[in-house]
């Protein structure tokens, strides 16, 4: 059992942070540039991101590495980099983190269909391995495997990340709604598949996160909670479903609409609870105000 998996058994319910993206872009990101490039050129923005979620008061905290697998970096020409990158990620949210937060590291899809046939599935475990390895070296308390879609994908990075590391492996899909009220990924897994899945790649934290709001997260939960009543179970949901408004993408869900549905959705079984895209720290900040009223 890892530091993750430990905090769990003593009966918290955790809160993670909220969106990076975001925040990269407002300090200046371009839109062809490489986020994870930032761990290593522009260190203290990203770690002013991370040390703004410890201060709402997180118990968890992200790196900035979720596109930073070697086939992603691949694109910008810094795959060679791909164990400093991840490295330096971890480095940054454990500085942040000190001793108020744990820290989980991000590791998201490659952009290759590994179902498909785009790439052999062995170069997609050796990347992902890296990665994990450098995670761990600067200091990750645990992995997460973040919006897969592509079954055979996680499945790789889960045994990956098991196999580089001795750290508490979590791994969450996105899902939608479809037609018939069912969720699916992308790829069209259902929630009842995904579980088999990563229980048998040997994930110890499972869950959901992007695609949906609070609202989405929590049928998901109990629909989880229906197969599996025991596994620890993270989520980071939208700050709403995305709006297109002049021009852009918007999310809807201010933080207190957010926070006001956390009781439910930790009722639903969730131990992990944070935000994906939309969230901010002031959505952490008033999400910790409720769990610690639950306490």
């Amino acid at each position: 059992m890892g530091r993750v998996v430990k905090k769990i058994a003593e009966g918290r319910v955790l809160v993670s942070d909220g969106a990076w993206g975001t925040f990269l872009h407002q300090k200046g990101l371009k839109a062809e540039e490489c986020p994870e490039s930032w761990n290593l050129s522009r260190v203290e923005d990203v770690l002013d991101i991370a040390q703004s979620y410890v201060d709402a008061g997180a118990d968890l905290i992200l790196t900035n590495s979720f596109g930073a697998s070697p086939l992603k970096l691949e694109g910008y020409g810094l795959e060679e980099q791909t164990y400093a990158l991840n490295k330096s990620a971890a480095e940054i949210s454990k500085k942040a983190a000190g001793n108020r937060a744990l820290v989980l590291g991000s590791m998201g899809p490659t952009g290759k269909m590994v179902m498909m046939g785009e790439v052999p599935p062995q170069e997609v475990y050796k990347g992902y391995m890296e990665q994990a390895r450098g995670l761990a070296d600067g200091g990750a308390d645990g992995i997460v495997i973040e919006t897969m879609s592509d079954s055979e994908e996680a499945r790789i990075a889960i045994e990956a990340a098991k196999e580089a590391t001795v750290l508490d492996v979590a791994c969450t899909f996105t899902f939608s709604k479809n037609q018939d009220g069912a969720y699916r990924t992308m790829m069209g897994t259902d929630v009842a598949a995904y579980l088999e899945m990563v229980k048998s790649a040997g994930a110890d934290i499972i869950g959901a996160n992007c695609g949906n709001g609070t609202a989405g997260m929590i049928e998901i939960v109990r629909e989880i909670r229906v197969i599996d009543p025991d596994i620890p179970v993270l989520v980071h949901a939208n700050a709403g479903l995305p709006v297109y408004q002049d021009g852009k993408t918007v999310f809807p869900e201010s933080a207190e609409e957010m926070a006001s549905q956390i009781e439910e959705l930790v009722a639903a079984g969730a131990n992990i609870v944070g935000g994906c895209c939309g969230t901010t720290p002031e959505h952490i900040r008033q999400i910790v105000q409720v769990i610690n009223k639950l306490k």
